[in-house]
């Protein structure tokens, strides 16, 4: 770096003895050299890339120009400022400053073809590198992680140690990590559930305590779910992380299977019973075609028959007045077929009768 600050003044000094002059020279050469740059991105690279398939590349050269013709100003700037010879504190100052600028310049660039980057993989879909639901998190571990080396180079261009602040900010975070150890808990499981996507928005779960909703908000402390009773349960991270979580709107599709029970009176015409239900599925218009609704006999009861009608429906949240609407016509089908639904009955055998006692005179 040194020998070519050298040859920079060497051809400087050409100019004359004037150093301001010098200086301005300087300046207006990187200015050039800037424009250069620029139009060679511009008219020859941008030219390439446009011939691709993608606008990626596209959108990268769009956004480079700007960082690459200003570290050109800014480099003339500090060699001018070099070449001037000012104080030793006002020329630290002066180099301090457009390092900054400078450090800053590329930190924008860098953070905004991230997001360019990370937007395209979750254009890609579930075919791409990465997916949708956790575009926002890497996003935002992306950022600290600039934000945090910005923040060091800064330091380094103002030729402060970051050692100490390192060292001072590890022994507040250990402390840290002691008082918010459950909230801590919490973050690292939000996170887990954020990469791991057991469930997403919209999707209706069920909690190992019995709690049953759709879920509404997934954070990084908490995730919150609205029950059919439109009573919001704010439920921790780290709860949800280390229990098991029924997932009624998982797998392949959104449909929901819903089964209803039912008992027959001993002595019923069991392909009656059968094609009764099945009926009841099928003139439901809420009833799923694919899979067929199917009937199966389960038991020998105490009192019944015991069957049991399965169907699907489409969305887990209509499960509850499904079942009240087949219940109902259930019931009325069997009244009309005269299949019996029993009660259940007990028999009492009395083997002898205690004897009286004579009453005491």
């Amino acid at each position: 770096m040194q020998t070519y600050i050298e040859r920079i003044d060497s051809w400087a000094e050409m100019l004359g003895p004037n150093v301001y002059l010098q200086a301005l020279a300087i300046i207006v050469a990187f200015l050039i050299a800037g424009k250069i740059a620029d139009i060679l991105i511009f008219r020859t690279v941008a030219q390439i890339a446009s011939r691709s398939k993608t606008q990626i590349d596209d959108e990268l050269i769009a956004q480079i120009h700007r960082p690459v013709f200003m570290s050109f100003v800014l480099a003339g700037l500090g060699l001018a400022t070099l070449r001037i010879g000012m104080a030793a504190t006002v020329e630290f100052i002066t180099l301090g400053i457009l390092k900054s600028i400078a450090i800053v310049i590329w930190y924008g660039f860098i953070l905004r073809v991230t997001t360019l980057f990370l937007s395209a993989m979750a254009r890609s879909g579930s075919k791409g590198i990465m997916q949708p639901n956790i575009v926002s998190l890497t996003e935002t571990v992306i950022k600290i992680a600039l934000f945090a080396l910005t923040v060091f180079f800064i330091l380094e261009a103002w030729s402060i140690d970051p050692t100490a602040w390192l060292a001072s900010a590890g022994i507040v975070g250990l402390a840290l990590s002691f008082a918010a150890k459950d909230t801590l808990s919490n973050l690292f499981a939000g996170v887990s559930i954020i990469a791991d996507a057991p469930y997403k928005i919209g999707d209706f779960i069920i909690l190992e305590s019995g709690e049953r909703g759709q879920v509404t908000h997934i954070g990084l402390r908490s995730t919150r779910i609205l029950t059919r009773d439109d009573v919001e349960i704010t439920v921790p991270n780290s709860i949800i992380g280390n229990n098991k979580i029924i997932n009624e709107a998982g797998g392949p599709n959104s449909a929901h299977r819903i089964r209803v029970a039912v008992g027959v009176a001993y002595g019923s015409d069991i392909d009656a019973v059968i094609a009764c239900l099945e009926r009841v599925a099928e003139e439901h218009p809420e009833v799923c075609r694919a899979p067929a609704p199917r009937v199966r006999f389960r038991a020998f009861g105490d009192s019944s028959l015991n069957f049991e009608l399965l169907c699907w429906i489409d969305l887990p949240v209509n499960r509850g007045r499904m079942l009240h609407e087949l219940n109902i016509a259930v019931y009325k089908a069997f009244a009309s077929e005269n299949i019996e639904i029993p009660f259940p009955q007990r028999d009492l055998h009395v083997r002898s009768m205690p004897v009286p006692r004579p009453a005491a005179e």
